[in-house]
């Protein structure tokens, strides 16, 4: 019999209990440890923070579904990590500890023969000063609760413009690292078209902030697209989309303190500049989650796990850009020192960035940092399962199952206004997600045909079918594994 335990129930960790469960028998344990007791499907949160759809569309609690499914479930946090078990316990285990329930507050040894930590990202507001959401009129579309936040915000907003009160709109990233430019982008996308519904768009300025250099970077170093019949950047595309709507634009802005109504923010070229809103949802940076661990002497081995996020099978090795490889790329995120622990999606930790770096003339980095969000969370959580199950049963290590977010391709399908009749959608594919420019020299480390781009009513119609079709999955519901990551 094997236990595999899973910190977190997130896309990656949910989706990697679901594919145990049900290739494994019930001999062995699958146990999730969530600080969490509802799951979430999280690129509808954007849906929520314009007002279009509640947030008990986009969750369900997981402990009636774990029980039903036979999958065990402890609503707690991980504190450390003792891959080798300690002086006591000579099975490796995770100390964590509980946050409801009448065991509220206790610890517990929690013992595994195989891990994934699937923890995800820390959303670290505090790394930008006066960047909480709720407050100093800023808000995010993170979690669904904060989502709800932001459209709370919003709707009021939207009722002093009704009243003849004008309005600033800021939209983008609120740290010079932040990554998942994707989810900011269509949220100010939904904005600008909820104005429009409530016939205040006259009333107001909408504009853009990233860390990004040009438009449509996305942390992925931007693309080139196959646009119908023709070829396209997509900073040409995003920019079009932009001046098609009125939406202005501030690039390569490293926000660095919010007050009141006020971004104070750094460019590349050194100037500390400062924006004005009434309203504002600027997405925070990403980082690991201060995990320590130990061995069974209790020393630090904190550096054979983690690097900010968990350490897996990429190439560390520091290296200038012009140096960067789509081999640097993890296949298997297994972690080399501890072979019996995996960190997929987000939770591992990229060899670099995507994006080429960039710093200001004073030396602060203003650059995207990779994202990991999305699909690529799914199909890593998969293979990470597979592997696990094909070496329980086999009893020998396996790793058959790879993929590098190299030779991965990933659809993002970001919903540009909410309508059946009237909505709209931004569709962008890229092959593969990380650019590999000795494969594709001459179209900037991209298959032209497998990346592309296009916008339509039935951009959105694929948005919200995914909606539906990922709630279905995730509810496990018969023949849910049909449905691809």
């Amino acid at each position: 019999m094997s236990k595999i335990v899973i910190l977190g129930a997130g896309i990656s960790g949910h989706v990697s209990a679901a594919h145990l469960r049900r290739k494994l028998s019930k001999k062995h344990e699958v146990l999730v440890v969530s600080p969490n007791s509802n799951y979430q499907w999280i690129p509808s949160n954007i849906w929520v923070g314009i007002g279009r759809m509640k947030s008990e569309k986009i969750l369900f609690p997981l402990a009636p579904l774990y029980k039903k499914k036979g999958i065990g479930y402890k609503q707690a946090k991980a504190i450390s990590f003792f891959p080798e078990g300690d002086k006591n316990e000579t099975k490796p285990y995770v100390l964590a500890e509980y946050v409801a329930g009448k065991n509220k507050g206790e610890q517990e040894k929690i013992t595994y023969d195989y891990l994934i930590n699937a923890t995800g990202p820390k959303l670290n507001f505090e790394a930008t000063q006066g960047l909480v959401p709720g407050e100093n009129k800023t808000y995010s579309v993170c979690t669904y609760t904060h989502a709800g936040q932001a459209w709370k915000g919003l709707n009021e907003v939207i009722q002093k413009m009704k009243a003849s009160k004008k309005a600033k709109i800021l939209i983008g990233t609120g740290h010079a690292k932040s990554t998942c430019q994707g989810a900011a982008f269509e949220y100010i996308l939904n904005v600008e078209q909820e104005l429009r519904k409530h016939n205040v768009r006259d009333m107001a300025e909408v504009t853009w902030i990233s860390n990004e250099y040009q438009l449509g970077d996305f942390g992925m170093d931007g693309m080139l697209l196959s646009y119908g019949s023709m070829t396209m950047k997509s900073h040409e595309m995003v920019e079009m989309i932009f001046e098609d709507r009125d939406i202005k634009w501030i690039l390569g802005a490293g926000v660095e303190k919010i007050e009141d109504g006020l971004a104070h923010y750094e460019n590349l070229e050194g100037e500390h500049k400062t924006e004005t809103y009434d309203f504002a949802m600027l997405i925070p940076s990403f980082s690991g989650h201060g995990f320590k661990a130990y061995d069974k002497n209790e020393n630090d081995i904190t550096e054979k796990l983690f690097k900010g996020f968990m350490i897996v099978d990429a190439d560390y090795t520091p290296k200038p850009y012009e140096e960067w490889s789509v081999k640097d790329w993890p296949e298997t995120y297994q972690n080399p020192s501890y072979k019996n622990i995996f960190a997929p999606g987000i939770a591992f930790a990229p060899p670099h960035a995507i994006s080429k770096p960039r710093t200001s003339k004073n030396g602060t980095v203003i650059s995207p940092a990779p994202p990991r969000t999305g699909m690529p969370s799914g199909i890593t959580a998969k293979l990470v399962a597979d592997n696990i199950i094909d070496s329980i049963k086999s009893g020998k290590e396996s790793l058959n199952h790879k993929g590098s977010m190299g030779n991965m391709g990933a659809a993002c399908i970001a919903s540009a206004g909410y309508g059946i009749t009237k909505g709209s959608g931004v569709s962008i594919t890229t092959y593969p997600i990380v650019p590999d420019y000795e494969k594709y020299p001459k179209t900037q480390g991209r298959q032209l045909g497998k990346t592309f781009g296009e916008i339509g009513l039935a951009g959105h119609w694929l948005k919200l079918a995914l909606h539906y079709a990922f709630i279905y999955k995730a509810k496990m519901k018969p023949f849910w594994w049909l449905i691809p990551e």
